[in-house]
């Protein structure tokens, strides 16, 4: 196993990694909406999702992976009412290749965050 750390995205925020390396496959943490210098991104549910977004280029990009390298996507909301707003985002970043993908609702998330996800993605 291989730790990915990167500064291009949040440092973890307990005792865990940002990703870690099996083999030739990449499992991310969940990421969500906080800068590379760890503030919170203010703003709905799109505003959230493209941060999201940046940070899991990030971490892939320190794992030697990418978008399109993605085999499956877990997402994680506040409010399945969000959906459609986020499934907006999320297609702007896989426009053509289409990962595998669980959508979940749940009580609450880090830092109050309104989405999180995380991906496992093929090591080129």
């Amino acid at each position: 196993m291989k730790k990915v750390e990167t500064t291009n995205a949040p440092q973890a925020i307990g005792p865990y990694s940002q990703a870690i390396i099996v083999n030739n496959m990449v499992y991310s943490s969940g990421q969500i909406p906080l800068t590379p210098e760890g503030e919170m991104v203010k703003g709905d549910i799109q505003a959230q999702t493209h941060q999201v977004f940046q940070n899991l280029k990030a971490v892939l990009e320190a794992a030697g992976a990418s978008l399109d390298t993605v085999v499956k996507t877990t997402v994680f909301f506040k409010s399945m009412d969000d959906f459609a707003a986020m499934n907006e985002v999320y297609s702007q970043y896989f426009p053509n290749h289409k990962p595998a993908r669980s959508c979940v609702e749940v009580a609450r998330l880090p830092k109050d965050a309104l989405v999180e996800i995380e991906v496992v993605a093929l090591v080129r």
